[in-house]
């Protein structure tokens, strides 16, 4: 599978932070439920590639990603944890010969024309635009599409349940990553249901 099929499977790539790993198996398999099947787990937190390992293991319906990836080292570690694409902030020389050296497809950040350009002269036609509103949000994304029309986004950061159906409406915008489908307070209780109905809302913004 590719990175644009990838980013064609979801409305909505929910960004996970694991902050507690017996919340990882039992909250991917309630995003599944709720249709939501592409998911990014970041590096953000010491538990984030072993949530991957085990999500892979015993949530095969789900299409994992790795976020937050920083460093060259990081991608052959979340590709044997079981990811099978990497997401990052932004677009760096050790970024791009590590997604070249592991195979592990990558959706680079970028934030500004300039970044974008860069990022296909290196062979990207699939980027994150972040942080997506303090970028300009949906303004820049129309802007962008008429000089830049190969290029395709998954615009994260700043982007809620409410704002999120403005951005899928961008001809440039396969989908957008967002937390909102995990909130905090509904990990820490367990609170499953919730996350499955916040995915189903997810869902049906296409």
């Amino acid at each position: 599978m590719n990175l644009l099929e990838i980013m064609r499977c979801s409305p909505v790539i929910p960004v996970i932070a694991i902050d507690d790993l017996s919340h990882a198996v039992p909250l991917a398999r309630a995003l599944v439920a709720g249709g939501i099947r592409v998911l990014e787990v970041t590096l953000r937190t010491q538990y984030g590639l072993a949530a991957i390992r085990e999500i892979a293991e015993q949530v095969p319906e789900a299409i994992l990603g790795v976020g937050t990836l920083t460093r060259h080292e990081d991608f052959a570690a979340a590709r044997d944890a079981g990811a099978i694409f990497g997401v990052s902030p932004g677009l760096t020389k050790e970024l791009i010969e590590g997604a070249r050296s592991s195979g592990l497809p990558l959706l680079p950040g970028v934030m500004t024309p300039s970044e974008v350009m860069r990022a296909r002269e290196a062979g990207f036609r699939q980027v994150k635009l972040f942080p997506a509103v303090p970028a300009g949000g949906v303004g820049m994304l129309n802007a962008i599409a008429g000089p830049l029309p190969d290029m395709l986004f998954c615009p994260t950061g700043g982007i809620s349940q409410e704002t999120a159906a403005q951005f899928l409406a961008c001809k440039n915008v396969a989908c957008v990553g967002g937390s909102w489908l995990t909130p905090k307070d509904a990990l820490a209780a367990g609170d499953w249901a919730r996350v499955t109905a916040l995915a189903k809302a997810a869902s049906a913004l296409r």
